[in-house]
């Protein structure tokens, strides 16, 4: 495997790359120098910073044909001869600059009997991809009311030395009590407790997001591309 920093000059320029060939290099399907997360885990592949005709070649393969491709990267990639671009959609990437993190009494850390729930929470409140193994990512806090789920955060992406705090959603019926902040704080509690330093990716759409998170004391980045594309549907995808 290569190296997660090949082509980047820092972990969170291809985050997924520097994850999966790094601490989740456990959960890593490859393809030569092209990798992605299981498809139950989350949609996300990853390809080195200069991608070659042979990694979109393998690309292709590992996605099968007319598989759909989900990838981020600082700026929208141009595929090769054969691909289609399915989605683009502009997003920040935002990091710590003195986020104000604490334990939350009332946050239970979920788990896997906790799913269906997470599940339909996330089809509500669309905070973006979620899977049935998703959870298999991090720890992953959320608020009950009455017994029922009405808020979750957790951990998605695992560059070295960083997390990325995901999946923040709140029931539509419990916005506006700051449930969203509690849990960022919380989740970013556990991370600066193993010594990691936490990140986030928010579409640049979302100015309420936005500015929920620099309110807690994360900053801008970079802007960044969240795109989905779709392999060819015969041959290898070289141009």
């Amino acid at each position: 495997m290569t190296s997660a920093l090949e082509g980047d000059a820092h972990p969170l320029d291809n985050p997924v790359y520097a994850a999966l060939t790094g601490p989740h290099s456990h959960l890593a399907e490859t393809k030569g120098r092209v990798v992605r997360y299981p498809r139950d885990v989350t949609p996300f592949y990853a390809i080195p910073g200069e991608p070659t005709q042979v990694d979109w070649a393998d690309l292709a393969a590992l996605a099968g044909p007319g598989g759909d491709v989900t990838l981020t990267s600082a700026a929208p990639l141009e595929p090769p001869t054969g691909w289609e671009v399915a989605m683009r959609l502009g997003g920040v990437q935002m990091v710590d600059a003195g986020i104000a993190a604490a334990p939350d009494p009332e946050a239970v850390r979920l788990g896997r009997d906790d799913v269906p729930e997470m599940l339909d929470l996330v089809a509500r409140t669309q905070p973006g991809p979620f899977r049935t193994d998703t959870i298999a990512l991090g720890t992953y806090l959320g608020i009950r009311d009455g017994g029922r789920l009405v808020a979750m955060a957790g951990e998605r992406m695992h560059p070295p030395g960083w997390t990325e705090i995901s999946a923040v959603c709140t029931d539509e019926a419990y916005r506006g009590r700051g449930l969203a902040a509690r849990l960022v704080r919380a989740v970013a509690a556990g991370i600066l407790a193993r010594g990691e330093t936490p990140f986030l990716h928010a579409a640049a759409s979302n100015a309420g997001a936005v500015r929920l998170y620099e309110a807690l004391g994360l900053r801008l980045r970079r802007e960044t591309c969240f795109q989905m594309l779709r392999a060819p549907a015969v041959g290898d995808g070289r141009g």
